[in-house]
């Protein structure tokens, strides 16, 4: 616990200490007489005096200060401190000084970025572990267990590599060089066009549907296939092939790729068993042998099945989906006529139409359907007893834990200072536009309320981070400093952006704000930094 306490405190004072900085050189830059540089609030636990500034450390580390000369209206100065007070300064003067604090928060996490980036480090390599579904991968044939060489003869190493190829190059035929059980091969896939937008930028990617982490090989079987003849029921999970373990998609494909069309294959499977018939009140594993001639194509088509994704695992009594007469183990085909390309795709259309209902293809135990359905209140708990009744379909499909997931293959990438240096300061401006749009989320309700966390998050945070090693902690560092340095420029009064925002208005209008006006908004500034404090204070004790 005192290791945990001691990184918290290292984590919040280097960040203050950052802010306080920024304010600290620049008055002294610009010949502002400062009167204490003080890292934490309360009373002072150790200090020292070196010419006009008294420099301590405080008991509370929420926080810090730069005590100037002459930033208060009506503070009595003597006359040879006069001209170095702060409000006497000219606004460009005092803007520069209110700046420089968030602008030395969104600077220094280039330099953190920057040694952690630096010299060798473990990256997701090209290794293709999951290829979706009816995407252009598929069609092209690549396959599990591919390692992708080079993008339209581009060499790509890391899967960031192969994503930032794809950035322009979609809805034509893109060439891609992989390699394949030791032989290279060279196939044309069409990406299909994502755009992803940004408070700062917009892009567009091709998306060919490949994915680093490995599924492992749980089938869907159709009514009538080769599958279910053999005796597979959908969600078994295939554990080996003629005795070789298949954990993964990759390896299941890798094995499979040794024996001929129509060879049998002994597959080794665990199904889960439903504990009462009809039921799914929870499920017991058992493993079991089957026999199967091996069918043409690739992936779980050569044992006569396809992917579970689509399939439902569960259907909540009493919901939408049940009162429209979904049953787990239905496959969904189409909705409102559109093939979904995953389950995600389909949930997150779903998502967007809570407002009107829609039509909804399946597959069941007595052929296809189609239903107009409409999304409803479902009551729900949470595992903290707390109720809500969120609107929903009420259907979800097999999900499978970071562990049945993992990521097969890492490739070392060594960093001069050059690139170093530019991958910090190309990544900073990419947070600092997820911030500004997490921001306006919360303020037009798209993203909520709970999120938002106070010390108490921030002490559970740097306690994690710390653990999983000093990359980890150093990330957090980065974020949380961007995250002040944004939430400073805010034209909230109290926040320096409200000050930033007071010596534009005197160098545009070339008067000050009018005193009353500037106290009443300081005094509304605080409450509103008192209402967040306590919600995030809320926030933590209820988590």
């Amino acid at each position: 616990m005192l290791q945990n306490i001691g990184f918290f405190v290292i984590l919040l004072g280097v960040l203050v200490t950052v802010h306080e900085l920024g304010h600290f050189l620049v008055a002294k830059a610009c010949g502002v007489k400062v009167l204490k540089f003080s890292i934490g609030f309360g009373p002072k636990l150790i200090g020292f005096t070196k010419g006009e500034t008294e420099y301590q450390i405080a008991l509370l580390p929420l926080g810090g200060y730069v005590k100037m000369a002459g930033d208060m209206p009506h503070e009595e100065l003597s006359p040879e401190e006069a001209s170095r007070g702060f409000l006497a300064q000219p606004p460009w003067k005092r803007g520069l000084i209110v700046l420089a604090g968030p602008a030395f928060n969104l600077i220094f996490p280039i330099l953190v970025y920057f040694f952690v980036f630096l010299g060798p480090h473990q990256a997701t390599s090209t290794y293709v572990g999951t290829v979706s579904e009816g995407m252009p991968a598929q069609a092209a044939g690549i396959r599990p267990g591919d390692r992708i060489l080079s993008v339209d003869g581009e060499p790509v190493r890391t899967f960031n590599d192969m994503r930032e190829a794809f950035v322009g190059r979609f809805e034509r035929p893109v060439p891609i060089v992989l390699e394949r059980n030791g032989q290279k091969l060279t196939l044309d896939v069409t990406p299909t066009k994502n755009v992803e937008t940004s408070p700062i930028d917009t892009v567009e990617r091709g998306s060919i549907g490949v994915e680093a982490v490995s599924k492992p090989p749980i089938v869907g079987v159709p009514p009538g296939s080769v599958a279910e003849k053999a005796g597979l029921r959908t969600f078994d999970r295939i554990l080996a092939v003629n005795g070789v373990s298949v954990e993964t998609e990759a390896r299941f494909q890798q094995e499979l790729d040794k024996h001929a069309e129509g060879a049998p294959l002994e597959l080794t499977l665990r199904r889960m068993d439903s504990v009462a018939a009809g039921v799914v009140t929870g499920r017991v594993p058992s493993v079991l042998k089957l026999t199967v001639p091996k069918q043409p194509g690739v992936g779980l088509a050569t044992v006569g099945a396809e992917t579970s994704d689509l399939y439902l695992a569960t259907v909540a009594p009493g919901s939408a989906a049940e009162k429209g007469g979904l049953r787990p183990g239905d496959r969904i085909i189409a909705l409102d006529g559109e093939k979904p390309e995953s389950f995600v795709k389909f949930s997150s259309k779903l998502n967007a139409l809570k407002e009107r209902s829609f039509q909804l293809t399946w597959r069941g135990a007595d052929g296809e359907r189609t239903e107009t359905l409409a999304q409803a209140p479902l009551k729900t708990e949470d595992e903290m007893g707390t109720a809500s009744s969120p609107i929903v379909l009420g259907v979800r499909n097999w999900v499978l834990s970071a562990a049945d997931m993992p990521v097969l293959d890492e490739v070392t990438v060594h960093l001069g200072p050059g690139a170093a240096l530019k991958q910090a300061a190309l990544i900073v401006p990419k947070i600092v536009g997820q911030m500004v749009r997490v921001l306006g989320g919360l303020l037009v309700g798209s993203v909520p309320m709970n999120t938002v966390g106070g010390p108490i998050m921030m002490y559970q945070l740097a306690s994690k981070s710390a653990e999983q090693g000093l990359d980890s902690f150093l990330h957090l560092m980065a974020l949380i400093s961007i995250n002040l340095g944004v939430m400073n420029l805010l034209p909230i009064p109290v926040l320096d952006g409200f000050h930033l925002l007071s010596a534009a208005w005197e160098g545009i209008r070339r008067r000050p704000i009018p005193v009353r006006v500037r106290e009443v908004a300081n005094m509304v500034g605080l409450a509103l930094l008192v209402l967040l404090m306590l919600l995030a204070v809320t926030n933590d004790i209820t988590r």
